[in-house]
C-alpha cells in the first residue's frame, strides 16, 4: 500500500483545478437517525462500518469533516491541521435494526482509541478519536459504552472525545467510498474489527 504522505499528494494533484462535493448531505427522516464518527483516515473508517453493518440497518454513510472551525472546508484546509475539524464518518441508520449503542461499541472496537490525535501513521488533530452526538440520548449512550470500553482497556486509558455535532462539511466526491473505488489505495492499519477477549488480553492491565 502507498504511504499516507504519497496517497496525500496524489489526491491533492488529482484535484488540482477542481474540487467535486458530494450534491447532498444526509437527512434523518422519520425514524432515522444520524451518528457521527472519527476515529482516523475516513477511508477506512467508512469501509469498516460499511461492511460491517451492510444490510443490518445501515441505510448511507458519508465521509467529511466536522466539529472545526471553518466555514465551508476542504480537504486540503483540514489536512494543515489548523481548522480544528476531524475527518469523520456520518452514519444514517435505522435505530430498530441498528441501535446506536451496537454503533458505539463497533467504533470502539474498531480502531485504537486511547492514541491521542493519531491513527496508525497518522498524526493530526484531525486524526482525533471523537464521538459527536446528535441528541442528549446520543451523549447518554456514548458515555455508558466509553465506560464499558475502559473496563476492558483497563489502564490503557481511552482518548476519545465526545462531543455535541456542530460545523460538519461532506468530504470531496473522490473520498466517497474510496477503498470500494480504490481496492488498492491507503488504509490505516489500526482499522479491523477486534473482539473485546483480544482487547483485553492486549491491553487491560
Amino acid at each position: 500500500m502507498m504511504s499516507r504522505f504519497f496517497s496525500n499528494l496524489a489526491r491533492m494533484g488529482s484535484v488540482a483545478n477542481k474540487e467535486s462535493f458530494p450534491t447532498k448531505v444526509l437527512k434523518a427522516a422519520s425514524g432515522q437517525e444520524l451518528a457521527t464518527f472519527g476515529a482516523g483516515c475516513f477511508w477506512g473508517v467508512d469501509k469498516s462500518f460499511r461492511k460491517k453493518f451492510k444490510d443490518q440497518g445501515l441505510i448511507d454513510a458519508q465521509v467529511g469533516y466536522a466539529g472545526g472551525n471553518v466555514e465551508n472546508v476542504t480537504y486540503r484546509q483540514v489536512c494543515t491541521g489548523q481548522t480544528g475539524h476531524a475527518e469523520v464518518l456520518q452514519v444514517l441508520f435505522d435505530p430498530s435494526k441498528l441501535p446506536y449503542e451496537t454503533l458505539v461499541d463497533f467504533f470502539y472496537r474498531s480502531h485504537e482509541p486511547f492514541t491521542l490525535n493519531r491513527q496508525g501513521n497518522d498524526t493530526g488533530t484531525q486524526y482525533r478519536s471523537v464521538i459527536f452526538y446528535h441528541s442528549e440520548e446520543q451523549k447518554r449512550v456514548a458515555e455508558q459504552v466509553t465506560a464499558k470500553a475502559q473496563s476492558h482497556y483497563g489502564s490503557t486509558k481511552i482518548q476519545t472525545a465526545i462531543e455535541p455535532f456542530r460545523n460538519y462539511f461532506p468530504g470531496e466526491e473522490y473520498h466517497q467510498e474510496y477503498l470500494f473505488n480504490n481496492p488498492n489505495g491507503y488504509e490505516c492499519a489500526t482499522h479491523f474489527e477486534r473482539s473485546w477477549e483480544r482487547i483485553e488480553q492486549q491491553y487491560k492491565k
